[in-house]
């Protein structure tokens, strides 16, 4: 590598993307390194489910109940976007919508306490649900981003 830069960026979490993809649209010449062999930092969505097992060092691998790992996402941070927020505005000025899809959400998991619960996503979830969720492992509609 014996190219010039103007910006070297270490880290792939979103903060180091979005900074990337902003001094790239505005002309910058732009190195982006990551020393893990995935994107996203700490608030990457990893598939396989096998490599969730290998990042966490589990010895034995997903359960066959659980289906093929391809058929998983699991993202180590739940990351939920307000449709017309900044950081929505900001990726589109980006372009990075090239290389991604905004998909609506079928069903949050929280894992807590040994188990799998769901998030509520209405009023009806939420009255039935029995789960131990703290507030914030709820979406709030109110706030953006990660």
């Amino acid at each position: 590598m014996d190219e010039e830069y103007d910006v070297i960026v270490l880290g792939t979490g979103l903060t180091e993307c979005i900074l990337s993809g902003i001094m790239s649209v505005n002309g910058k010449k732009v190195l982006h390194m990551d020393r893990n062999p995935y994107y996203g930092g700490e608030s990457s969505s990893i598939t396989p489910l096998e490599e969730l097992y290998k990042r966490f060092q589990l010895l034995e691998g997903p359960p066959e109940s659980m289906g093929r790992g391809r058929d998983w996402n699991v993202d180590l941070i739940p990351k939920f976007l307000m449709a017309n927020g900044q950081l929505v505005k900001m990726l589109l000025y980006t372009e990075v919508t090239r290389y991604l899809d905004f998909k609506v959400v079928e069903g949050s998991f929280v894992y807590k306490g040994g188990k799998i619960y769901k998030v509520p996503s209405t009023e009806t979830e939420a009255l039935a649900s029995r789960a131990p969720l703290d507030p914030q492992d709820i979406p709030c509609p109110s706030q953006e981003g990660p």
